[in-house]
């Protein structure tokens, strides 16, 4: 009988990340193995070394990762599969015994620090902020530095024998980050699904974008949200992204991507992938 191997997942590390937690949730059973980057977790899954990885893509507070959508548009040919929302509890975490008064330096990760940044002003205006790969290397350097604390999760206090001194520090108390799950493929059609694409034009003409937006309105096709983003090539252009209601195969989406092809760049259009829609019932 051949033996079972669990599947491998790749997540942006060490343990104690909020990116090990969502992968936690996605795959429990899952043979999870961290990487230093978003876009290590990308290349460990084109490479086979991952069969996927979970990566964030957008945070209520801070809005897109830039990281990521840069991945997607740029670098990467893997597709989204599947999507995980996960609710952000910040605690700020010292050495035990630290005098809270002490504190010179707050470390965690630019998204972490910008998510906290009332609490740090009010509580820490003489603290400098500074950026760590990760929420969980941030308590590494923290407990190498002393006069420092971090900005991470309760998990990481476990792990790394850190003390709480605060919880719940966010900006707001919605605060969720929305993962993805990137592998060689989409997901098949399930009847609740999201496309994500991004599109740019070859010439900046009026009425282009609402010509592309109509594609989607005259079916009844629902756009969930759209962005743009600056394309790197020069000041001014942009390439836009869009996540919209339903899968690539549905005959209503299938069509409207096939009429916005002929409106768009071809060097620039790209479907990321169908996927599953998260719903609050953690599906």
């Amino acid at each position: 009988m051949s033996q079972h191997h669990p599947k491998r997942v790749a997540y942006l590390g060490p343990p104690g990340t909020f990116g090990e937690e969502a992968a936690l949730r996605y795959a429990p059973d899952a043979q999870l193995l961290h990487f230093p980057s978003h876009a290590a977790v990308a290349q460990a899954v084109a490479s086979g070394m991952a069969g996927e990885g979970v990566v964030a893509i957008e945070n209520s507070l801070e809005g897109a990762v830039t990281e990521t959508l840069d991945l997607l548009i740029h670098e990467s040919q893997l597709a989204i599969y599947y999507e995980i929302v996960l609710p952000i509890v910040h605690c700020l975490l010292v050495k035990p015994g630290t005098d809270v008064a002490e504190v010179e330096v707050i470390f965690s990760h630019p998204q972490a620090l910008g998510q906290c940044r009332r609490f740090i002003e009010r509580c820490f205006p003489k603290a400098q902020p500074v950026a760590a790969m990760s929420t969980a290397a941030a308590v590494e350097l923290m407990l190498e530095r002393g006069k420092a604390a971090a900005i991470s999760t309760l998990r990481a206090a476990e792990i790394y024998g850190a003390e709480v001194m605060a919880r719940g520090i966010q900006d707001g108390s919605t605060n969720v980050t929305r993962f993805v799950v990137l592998a060689p493929t989409d997901h098949e059609p399930t009847g609740r699904d999201k496309t994500s694409l991004c599109f740019a034009f070859t010439e900046d003409k009026p009425g282009i974008l609402v010509r592309v937006l109509q594609a989607f309105s005259s079916r009844g096709i629902n756009l969930a949200k759209i962005e743009s983003r600056p394309s790197r090539e020069s000041l001014g252009k942009y390439i836009f992204l869009a996540d919209l209601e339903g899968h690539r195969l549905d005959p209503p989406v299938k069509s409207a991507l096939e009429e916005i092809a002929a409106l768009t760049d071809p060097q620039r259009l790209k479907i990321f992938g169908s996927y599953p829609r998260y719903n609050d019932n953690g599906a």
